[in-house]
Parts: C-alpha cells; structure tokens; sequence
C-alpha cells in the first residue's frame, strides 16, 4: 500500500516537517558528491552496533559511539530509501508536528531516531554494517499519527489482484498493517539470526512506532481545536 493523503487538515505550516526533508535531501546529495569517500563517512556518521558494544574496551571519544545515532537519521542508502522515507513523512508529520508545536515535534523527532537506533543496536550488537536512514524516527510519528488521529482516512494506492485501485482506508488499518508487516519481518529475521536481515531494519522501524505511541501522550498538546473528519479529501 502506497499512502498518498490524509483528510486531517493542518492549522499551522509545518516548518520542522520542511526543514527535515529539506535537510535530508542536502545531505544525500552530498552523500552523492563523496565518490570513494562515501564508505568511510557511512561509517563514521552511521550507527555500527559492534563499535558502540566495543567502545567500552577502546581509546574511541564517547562522542564517536553517541554522535551516530542523530547523525545517521540524515543518511540513506538510495534514491528510493529517501523517497520513500520523506514521502511518509510529509504525509504523516504535518498533524504531529500541528500536534506537539513546532519545537516539541523536533525533540520528539529526535527522541524517537534514537530510540530506533538504540533497538535496533541491541538486538544486532555484533554487527559491523552501519545502520543509516530517517526511517526509525518516521515510524515513530507513525505511531504518533495511529493513537492521535486513528478515525482519520488515507487517500492510499492499493494491490488488488493484478489492478491496482486507490481507496480511502482508516488510518488504523493502513499504519496497523505497516506495523505488522514491520514485527513479522522483524520476527523472521530474528529467527534468521540477524535483526537486519536484507538490509532493513526492522526492530528500529518497531522501536520507534512503540515509541512513538508513547512518547506523543507524554507530552503536552497545543491548544488547538480538534479537526472532525469529513470524509472529504
């Protein structure tokens, strides 16, 4: 299923929204100008599990093992790891951000990267593939948008046999099954003995979405009216 639109209209402009994809785009088009350079700095701004388990017995700076789990939200692997990141993001982050206010949607942004980080690190803590990519932080506004606006519709591109159909689907059951495409995938490639089984990080996508859920009760929502939904794209 591909989201295209939701019915929730957004009171403020999402500015932070804005800035983060706008942000993620510069740096992937760096990523791009870095030639040979690229696997070297992957490595050193993307979050290897193995090195942040062997900090403790090397002469590396705390920083060089802390710093990767924000830096690595601004990294990905390819056009479609970006498209497809900052695609949900748009979708998704304007109400959150509209939500928590500008300022509290970045920490909560944040908050939830590096929750992500930190699952997926645990549960691949002998790996030396870096883990780069704004994916653990989107799914946690995922998870925001499930228990904020679960009544909401998403305009969404849907399989249907050999055609493919665009409906109207309760954001419950769209961001529901994405969260359990993600843990039965996680799953499997648990029982595979790696967490990141074909490249994706799947328990980062789940930490964040848990997170996520949490996380948006905890803090404080702006005084703004709440939207009732029309049924109108």
């Amino acid at each position: 299923m591909i989201p295209f639109r939701d019915n929730i209209p957004s009171r403020s402009f999402p500015i932070i929204t804005i800035l983060i994809i706008l942000l993620n785009t510069l740096v992937f088009f760096y990523e791009l100008a870095l030639g040979r350079y690229l696997e070297p700095f992957v490595f050193h701004y993307g979050v290897v599990p193995a090195a942040v388990f062997a900090w403790p017995n090397s002469d590396l700076p705390v920083s060089a093992v802390t710093l990767p789990f924000i830096t690595s939200m601004f990294l990905h692997g390819g056009w479609l790891h970006l498209i497809g990141n900052m695609w949900y993001l748009w979708i998704f982050g304007d109400n959150i951000e509209d939500r928590l206010g500008h300022f509290t949607y970045l920490i909560f942004y944040l908050l939830c990267g590096i929750g992500a980080g930190i699952v997926h690190t645990v549960l691949n803590y002998n790996t030396t593939v870096p883990s780069i990519g704004a994916s653990g932080a989107i799914a946690g506004v995922l998870g925001a948008y499930l228990v904020s606006y679960p009544g909401a519709r998403v305009l969404t591109l849907v399989p249907i046999f050999i055609f493919m159909q665009i409906i109207e689907i309760p954001a419950l059951i769209v961001l529901g099954l994405w969260f359990i495409m993600q843990f039965f995938y996680g799953a499997a490639a648990l029982a595979a003995t790696t967490a990141n089984a074909g490249g994706v990080a799947w328990w980062a996508h789940v930490g964040g979405f848990l997170l996520g859920m949490i996380l948006v009760g905890l803090f404080p929502r702006k005084d703004r009216p709440r939207y009732g939904y029309s049924g109108r794209f």
